[in-house]
C-alpha cells in the first residue's frame, strides 16, 4: 500500500480561537484529535505509513503523535520551517521521505474511501497523478471539475463552477516526478499543479460515492461529529 502524506501545515484562521494555541489536526471531534478519526480510517485501508507536513504549530503534533508506535502506523514528519511552503511546496520538502508514487490527503477532511482501491486505480491508469472526485452539482461548495469516463479533463479551483459538476473530493495520487519538475522554489500550490496536469490529460480519476467532511470551520466540525455519531465513532 501506498504511504500517505497528509497535509497538516495551515493555519486554520476560519477556527479563530478554537486553532489560535492548537494546530488542526489536533482540535478534539467527537472526543478526540480530529487526526486520529483520520488515521483509523487510513489503518482500515491497509496504510502503514504517512508522512506528515507540518508547518504552524507543527512540533505539537510531532510531540502528541510521536512516531505512530502507539497508534498502530509509522509516523515520519517533514516541517515548512521558518515560511510556509503552500500545499505544492509542502508536498515537495518532504519527497525525500517518500517513494515514487504515494497519496496526498488534505489534514481536514474526513473521508470514507477505499483508499487501496484509489492506489490501485493510480497504478492502472498509467497518468502522472489521479485525483478523487465528487459529484457536488454545487451542493457542498462551488464544484471546480470537469470528470469524464475516468479522466479529469479540467480541473480549475478559481472557476466559477458553471457547466461544472464535479469537486475535488480531497485525496490525491501522486508520481515523485510531478513536483521535481515543478518549475521555481518556494511556495507553491497543488491546485496549480493538478489544474496543469488536467490541461495535459495526465490527471486521472475516481468518483467517490460517499460524501466528504472536514473541519474548516465550526460548522464542518458539528457537521462531522453528528456524523460520527450516527456511526457509534465518539470518545476515546
Amino acid at each position: 500500500m501506498l504511504p500517505v502524506v497528509i497535509l497538516a501545515g495551515g493555519l486554520a484562521t476560519r477556527l479563530g480561537d478554537l486553532a489560535r494555541d492548537t494546530p488542526k489536526s489536533l482540535i478534539p471531534v467527537a472526543g478526540r484529535p480530529f487526526i486520529h478519526h483520520q488515521l483509523d480510517l487510513l489503518r482500515g485501508s491497509g496504510v502503514e505509513r504517512v508522512v506528515i507536513c507540518a508547518g504552524h504549530l507543527g512540533l505539537k503534533i510531532s510531540k502528541a503523535l510521536g512516531d505512530g508506535s502507539g497508534l498502530g502506523i509509522a509516523i515520519d514528519y517533514s516541517f515548512d520551517g521558518t515560511s510556509p511552503l503552500g500545499t505544492g511546496g509542502a508536498v515537495r520538502n518532504a519527497l525525500p521521505k517518500l517513494p515514487g508514487l504515494f497519496l496526498i490527503l488534505y489534514g481536514d477532511s474526513y473521508l470514507e474511501i477505499d483508499y487501496r482501491d484509489v492506489a490501485k486505480a493510480f497504478l492502472y491508469s498509467g497518468k502522472l497523478a489521479l485525483m478523487t472526485v465528487f459529484r457536488n452539482t454545487g451542493r457542498w461548495d462551488r464544484s471546480n471539475a470537469v470528470y469524464e469516463n475516468g479522466l479529469v479533463r479540467l480541473y480549475d479551483k478559481k472557476a466559477d463552477g458553471v457547466g461544472m459538476q464535479y469537486i475535488d473530493y480531497g485525496l490525491t495520487a501522486m508520481t515523485r516526478e510531478v513536483l521535481e519538475g515543478w518549475p521555481g522554489g518556494g511556495r507553491f500550490d497543488l491546485a496549480d499543479v493538478l489544474a496543469d496536469l488536467s490541461v495535459r490529460k495526465e490527471l486521472a480519476g475516481y468518483e467517490a460515492r460517499d460524501r466528504f467532511y472536514e473541519i474548516g470551520s465550526p460548522a464542518g466540525i458539528a457537521d462531522l461529529e453528528k456524523y460520527l455519531a450516527s456511526r457509534g465513532r465518539e470518545g476515546p
